[in-house]
């Protein structure tokens, strides 16, 4: 949720390559959080400060922590602790009062501020699919409501708009103060939509289910790329899992649900290892085990579509005669270049599969 990093490893590069368009979402939604907020006694430079504070929870991509598993894992939680935030608050407005001492009467105005900046980064991150641990430390469990692509033009557009408006429109008419108000009406209203449409889907993808009668175990579903009519899900059975795609435009609920296998026993002999453990800890059991070349990979299948997804780790190497765990290396799939316009076009025609 950045810029590019060049002090990290591999992952945390791929990680803030993956959300740097997320980022635009995130210091737009605290500038507009923070005119809404202050901007009306402080102008423009609660814009800045909005979208300096919009970024900052984020800047945990930078900081390396080992290895590759530990950097995907780690990232969203300490600081994106709204206990952890609520201390750095005071900090932030410190640094304001510093740097425009003029404003030093609103210090409670700006605390107020500067919380709900972070406040909103941290709940918007939770309806993406890997979520936010909102509550560490004492309860590390990450908040997802998967109802919302981690990349998602209709949720941003009203908030450019707004903060553009304020920082362009005079201050006189607050035309611009307005607008940008609006505009955040308009994205809190798109992540409600969100959460309807998620429910809607998720009622037509189970029926689907138990009319083709496919024994599974676990049920995911999250919108995908780009927008909030099409539905992607993945069906956990014993010996694999099912991709399936269902478009709120779709007549019916026929699903095409492609199965494709994984195998858990080659995770035999190291499934106490604590890379492992924590994989599963944080996929929450949405994984594929296979092999690749000898490697032994572990995939998150919450984040990506057949046969492309964006973390996949090696943590073992087929050895004679037992597998041997390794130091745990990040391996993305190969992406397809076509995957948007194929997205795009399954909303409208079923007959498409992404």
């Amino acid at each position: 949720m950045t810029l590019q990093c060049t002090v990290c490893d591999d992952t945390a590069g791929l990680w803030v390559r993956e959300q740097q368009m997320d980022s635009i979402t995130q210091i737009a939604l605290g500038a507009a959080v923070a005119e809404a907020t202050i901007g009306r006694k402080v102008g423009r430079k609660a814009l800045l400060w909005g979208a300096i504070a919009g970024t900052l929870p984020d800047l945990d991509v930078f900081v390396p922590l080992g290895d590759a598993v530990k950097n995907f894992t780690y990232h969203r939680s300490a600081s994106h602790s709204i206990f952890i935030l609520a201390l750095i608050t005071p900090l932030i407005v410190w640094l304001i009062n510093k740097t425009h001492p003029q404003y030093r009467e609103h210090s409670t105005r700006w605390a107020i501020t500067i919380y709900l900046v972070f406040f909103t980064h941290v709940m918007l991150d939770s309806f993406t699919t890997f979520g936010t641990q909102i509550f560490w430390p004492i309860d590390n469990t990450p908040v997802a409501f998967s109802s919302i692509f981690i990349i998602d033009p209709l949720y941003t557009l009203p908030l450019l708009i707004g903060i553009i408006a304020a920082l362009v429109l005079s201050r006189e008419a607050n035309r611009g103060h307005l607008i940008n108000r609006y505009g955040l009406i308009i994205s809190t209203l798109y992540l409600g939509w969100g959460l309807m449409a998620k429910n809607i889907a998720s009622v037509q993808i189970k029926d689907a289910l138990q009319q083709q009668k496919i024994a599974h175990h676990q049920v995911f579903i999250t919108a995908a790329p780009l927008n909030t009519l099409l539905w992607r899900t993945i069906v956990m059975s014993d010996d694999g899992y099912y991709q399936g795609f269902y478009s709120l435009l779709d007549e019916d609920n026929k699903i095409d649900f492609q199965f494709y296998p994984s195998d858990e026993s080659l995770l035999n002999g190291i499934e106490d290892t604590w890379t492992v453990q924590r994989l599963k800890w944080f996929s929450r059991g949405i994984y594929s085990i296979n092999v690749n070349n000898h490697d032994v990979m572990f995939t998150d299948l919450r984040m990506g579509m057949e046969p492309s997804y964006t973390f996949r780790f090696k943590v073992a190497e087929l050895g004679n005669p037992h597998i041997q765990s390794v130091i745990p290396e990040h391996k993305p799939s190969q992406r397809s270049g076509d995957i948007i316009i194929r997205t795009w076009e399954r909303i409208w025609d079923k007959t498409i599969n992404p």
